[in-house]
């Protein structure tokens, strides 16, 4: 099962087909997410209803991690097997990964002016999450170089498997730092710091947010793979 995915026609084929009914699953989550983030969860004891930016900005933040950690297992496995269609997938994750880092910073501000009376500071959890917008940029950067393909793939390869050192940095900066973020919200092993009424909304949005940017990465993907083998007789078959 897992190999026809190494095989560009299949894995072309199988996006085609399987995202019309993943932008249908998207939209009715988020749909469904910010119906209950918005409308159905209480208000915060503390936040008030500023909490409720919690909807979209905990999404972005956690798949700006998730992004990049695929991304830089991807490099490795090419650095490994030289397996073309890594660095390809790895390549669509990117742009979308970047936009979620930056979004995640952007609503982490905006959330933070009404409960930290500023909107940014320079703390652990912050800087080492802004620096990862800045990794994403220079693994685009680097991707996008086409002097000669399979040096840009081992040179980008190398570069987001090093730049991976940044993402337990960012989990674990709340703990091993005094930071004026606060702790992690769902993901410990404990009970979840909010009740049940905030958290199925929440955990609804994290599912269906990532699922609209695998959806963007998807589209990039099949765009990588028509470039790539374009010289192939079977681009002409599924194109037809």
């Amino acid at each position: 099962m897992f190999t026809q995915f190494l095989n560009p026609k299949s894995l072309y084929i199988f996006l085609e087909r399987a995202n019309p009914y993943l932008v249908l699953i998207a939209l009715l989550g988020l749909a469904a997410g910010l119906w209950g983030g918005l409308a159905l969860a209480p208000a915060d004891y503390q936040q008030g209803d500023a909490f409720r930016i919690i909807y979209i900005h905990v999404p972005f933040a956690i798949w700006s991690l998730g992004f990049y950690t695929a991304l830089a297992f991807l490099s490795g496995l090419y650095l490994v097997w030289k397996i073309k269609i890594f660095p390809l997938v790895a390549q669509s994750l990117a742009i979308p990964g970047a936009a979620m880092t930056f979004l995640a910073c952007l609503t982490g501000a905006i959330w933070g002016k009404p409960m930290w009376g500023t909107w940014w500071i320079w703390d652990a959890r912050l800087t080492s999450e802004f620096l990862l917008l800045f990794i994403y940029l220079g693994y685009i950067t680097l991707s996008s170089m086409s002097y000669d393909q399979d040096s840009d793939y081992q040179l980008s390869s190398i570069y987001a498997v090093v730049g991976f050192i940044n993402v337990p940095i960012i989990h674990f900066s709340v703990h091993w730092w005094n930071t004026l973020h606060q702790g992690p919200t769902i993901t410990r092993l404990a009970k979840p710091a909010i009740s049940n009424q905030m958290l199925w909304p929440l955990l609804v949005m994290i599912i269906s947010i990532g699922l609209v940017f695998a959806l963007i990465a998807s589209y990039k993907l099949r765009a990588n793979i028509l470039l790539s083998f374009k010289d192939k007789k079977w681009i002409k078959e599924v194109l037809s």
